[in-house]
């Protein structure tokens, strides 16, 4: 039949672009986890350094106003972290029925929630901010769940970049296009081989298109993580060797001028730190 192997290449070249998608999604899911994990250790060793100065008296009142700007800087992702996603809920709450919202809905219903909870951080701490962290309880989980939902990407949240690789994570049947339906050929297999054909092609890009973006946020997504490792590792490493030094010191006042020098190059490298759990994907 006339034009019928162009239609089954461009059908076969889809379903290729389809299955290369998934691959890029889930890599991008588990850079996502483990920046989450990263974070979640990040937040422990400023926790240790807040509590070993804690402890000491007679502490600079710059000190205690240094740390009220790392709660503040941490407060998102503490409270994105500590919701439960429920995967119907995020259906209902996409989005408000918006094709954006619905894209990005159906998207993160197909996540575990570990996943979902390691996006919402990743995409949505800088983007939710204060908004999110004012909120407690049932309120702030479903604005949550909204956000991750597609609510703040149908809003133009997120960032360019984020919203891109929300969209992205969304998928062909996200996108109202139907891809996935298209290369089993359920609705290709009524078409005109030619016109297929064209179809098909025109659907592989826009998957491609995806891929891309996907690639992109992953490699960024594990550049942040290894930024955010090192320096907490560094003040971690720091802190114990700082202790380890000064076991029997109780007050600041009798600390040397360096080792006051060192505790004050650990405190701010402690607010350098969580600076970085408000970098935003994109920026």
């Amino acid at each position: 039949m006339l034009n019928s192997s162009l239609k089954k290449e461009a059908i076969e070249e889809l379903k290729n672009s389809l299955a290369t998608h998934e691959k890029s999604s889930k890599k991008l899911q588990n850079r996502a986890i483990n920046l989450h994990n990263t974070r979640a250790y990040g937040v422990d060793v400023i926790n240790k350094v807040e509590a070993y100065i804690n402890k000491l008296a007679n502490t600079p009142k710059e000190f205690e106003k240094t740390f009220e700007k790392v709660e503040v800087n941490l407060s998102s992702f503490k409270i994105l972290s500590e919701i439960s996603y429920d995967e119907k809920e995020m259906i209902k709450l996409a989005g408000g029925g918006t094709a954006v919202g619905v894209a990005a809905g159906v998207a993160t219903a197909a996540i575990a929630p570990t996943a979902a909870m390691a996006i919402a951080t990743t995409f949505g701490v800088a983007s939710t901010g204060t908004a999110i962290s004012s909120l407690t309880g049932v309120a702030a989980t479903n604005a949550a769940l909204a956000w991750l939902g597609g609510g703040a990407l149908a809003a133009g949240g997120g960032g360019i970049a984020g919203g891109g690789a929300l969209l992205a994570l969304a998928g062909p049947i996200g996108w109202g296009i139907g891809a996935a339906s298209l290369a089993a050929g359920g609705i290709l297999a009524n078409k005109k081989n030619k016109e297929a054909a064209i179809k098909a092609d025109k659907e592989r890009v826009n998957v491609i298109k995806a891929i891309k973006v996907l690639d992109a946020t992953a490699t960024e997504i594990t550049k942040l993580n290894a930024s955010t490792e090192r320096l907490a590792t560094n003040i971690e490493q720091c802190l114990i060797s700082f202790v380890s030094n000064a076991k029997s010191v109780k007050s600041y006042t009798e600390f040397s001028q360096d080792e006051k020098d060192l505790l004050r190059a650990l405190i701010n490298n402690t607010e350098s730190l969580s600076v970085l759990f408000k970098k935003e994907i994109g920026e």
